[in-house]
């Protein structure tokens, strides 16, 4: 059994209760460590041809983060929709605060102080951050100057840097997590439910985000925080539930805990790295963008100049804060979006002036930043949504006709192959987990054997074990001359998996890093805009006192 102060579980039988609670608060526990601010009891729920939830047990003390964390498909939203009052159990009580509830709506948790930040955000783009965090709620301050003077307040004092009169739409991806969060803060949650909060962040953006959760806590209020990244859980945790095939297999004492111990826990296995060992690019030109140049309606550049070429075989790494203009180069890629001047070449062809259609035929693949957005078709089935992007191509058509038997048949072999939970295809991809849903894009995308692919986020909201799974399918096809755009807010895998590495700034490409070399602090300062050029990496005092040391070595030594 690996070291460590947690516990352990076989896969539980049928009615057993199998959490096994800490007989000591871990370090750094807030000062409400005796109260309990809610806890779930004997949960089950289930669905027609599976059981989501089995006999869970869950106890969140006041003032502390706890943490909740399992494969895709574990049972993690679905446990966490029923604490909201978005689904109802079918066995089990709920406790708030010392008295038994039944939520019958999310209406119901809200007034009970729970509030919950979704992993997929549910805003309205064309309305003004002060318009969604009021709608539903305008009782509270009116829809005016009180209101905007009390989302000001909870923006500054939580450092949460939102503008209440901006448009939705016009906000990237982290601050729309931010506003989703100021939302429930407004409507005065004592619980707060953050589904994998730091997918979108990047390292000094996570260490303000949890200086946050620590000036909750210091007020007295509780955070359920979802997560697939481990080290961070073991970072901002104060407990750790592990959930395991729908049912609670043990906790773990974060202080006393490492990622791989946890990950075995969780997953039955070793943290995976994305570390890719042996070079595979090669001198062939796949994908070439000289001089591109993207402006906003004012005339505001949001690419500027941007040159880049990817080969066979190599996998570029494009580094920055969301907003930077990852999205509109991605957009420029596929076609979503025409560039207002420089070319792209797909190989020897310009494809500038090609429409998104002809790029996906001619092999371009694409795994959207944003999957509910734009890469499924949320209430359609598994094999429309196989289907998807990929209308006009096998097997999903014949000549010009679609051909739904050939296309079911595929997306029962994606299913297999890419480990995709799912009862049936025949089900809507609304009901998988987040994390299937992702390894269903991948497994669509990989399976045209694309010549280029576009990665925006490839493994946000996955586990470990279909983290690794993606990083071999993308490896493996670049072992066979695939080239890749990879674009992560996880710098790890950005260095692990890349063979070249550029950092966008305010829309422009403004350094260059080694990915041998480069370690995630530096590059996630280099993407704050404060350095440009090529990144080196400086050396700690070890390293240079070791260097001294070699240097000074005896030539017995050297031979030895």
């Amino acid at each position: 059994m690996p070291k460590g102060r947690y516990a352990r579980r076989r896969p539980p039988s049928p009615g057993e209760c199998v959490i096994n609670a800490s007989s000591s608060p871990p370090a750094g526990a807030a000062v409400h460590k005796t109260v309990t601010a809610v806890e779930l009891a004997g949960i089950t729920k289930r669905f027609p041809g599976v059981v989501a939830n089995h006999d869970i047990h869950l106890t969140v003390r006041k003032g502390t983060v706890h943490a909740l964390v399992g494969e895709n498909g574990a049972g993690k939203s679905t446990l966490m929709k029923i604490l909201y009052g978005m689904q109802k159990p079918d066995e089990g009580t709920i406790t708030v605060h010392g008295e038994q509830v039944n939520f019958s709506s999310p209406a119901d948790a809200i007034a009970r102080g729970i509030g919950m930040v979704h992993q997929h955000f549910m805003l309205a783009d064309n309305l003004t951050v002060l318009e969604n965090v009021v709608l539903g709620s305008e009782k509270l301050h009116g829809i005016g100057g009180k209101a905007r003077r009390r989302i000001k307040e909870l923006s500054e004092r939580y450092g949460l840097e939102v503008r209440p009169d901006v448009l939705v739409e016009e906000l990237g991806v982290a601050a729309r997590q931010r506003v989703e969060i100021l939302k429930v803060l407004y409507r005065g949650a004592t619980t707060l439910i953050l589904d994998e909060p730091t997918a979108v962040l990047v390292p000094q953006e996570v260490d303000a985000l949890f200086d946050n959760l620590r000036e909750l806590k210091a007020e007295g209020l509780s955070v359920i925080f979802i997560s697939h990244k481990l080290g961070e859980v073991l970072s901002v945790a104060d407990d750790i539930t592990v959930i395991r095939r729908g049912t609670t297999v043990g906790t773990a004492v974060p202080s006393e805990t490492t990622p791989r111990q946890l990950a075995e826990l969780m997953v039955g296995s070793e943290l995976p790295t994305p570390e890719t060992a042996e070079s595979t690019v090669t001198d062939r030109p796949v994908i070439t963008v000289d001089k591109l140049r993207l402006a906003a309606p004012g005339g505001k550049a949001l690419l500027d100049d941007i040159s880049f070429t990817i080969h066979e075989g190599e996998i570029l790494g494009i580094a920055g804060v969301e907003g930077n203009g990852q999205t509109e180069l991605v957009d420029a890629l596929i076609g979503l979006r025409h560039a207002d001047s420089g070319v792209i070449r797909l190989a020897d062809e310009d494809i500038t002036a090609w429409a998104t259609r002809k790029r996906r035929e001619e092999g371009i693949g694409y795994i959207p930043e944003d999957r509910h957005r734009h890469g499924l078709l949320l209430e359609a089935p598994l094999w429309e949504n196989r289907i998807l992007g990929h209308v006009t191509e096998k097997p999903n058509a014949k000549g010009v006709w679609l051909d739904p038997k050939a296309a079911q048949e595929d997306t029962r072999r994606i299913v297999t192959e890419y480990d995709v939970r799912t009862p049936g295809i025949d089900v809507t991809a609304a009901s998988l987990s987040g994390g299937n849903q992702q390894k269903l894009i991948v497994g669509r995308e990989m399976s045209h054997k694309p010549r280029f692919l576009i990665a925006a986020h490839p493994t946000r909201g996955v586990d470990v074990g279909a983290q690794a799974a993606i990083w071999d399918h993308i490896r493996e096809a670049r072992r066979e001359g695939l080239a890749v755009l990879l674009i992560s807010a996880d710098l790890d895998e950005l260095i692990g998996l890349s063979d070249t590495l550029r950092v966008i700034y305010d829309g422009k490409l403004v350094a260059d890093a080694d990915p041998a070399t480069i370690t995630p602090e530096e590059l996630g300062t280099a993407m704050t805009g404060a350095a440009e050029g090529h990144l080196e990496h400086e050396e700690t005092p070890a390293e240079t006192q070791a260097d001294v040391s070699k240097s000074a070595e005896s030539p017995e030594d050297e031979a030895r």
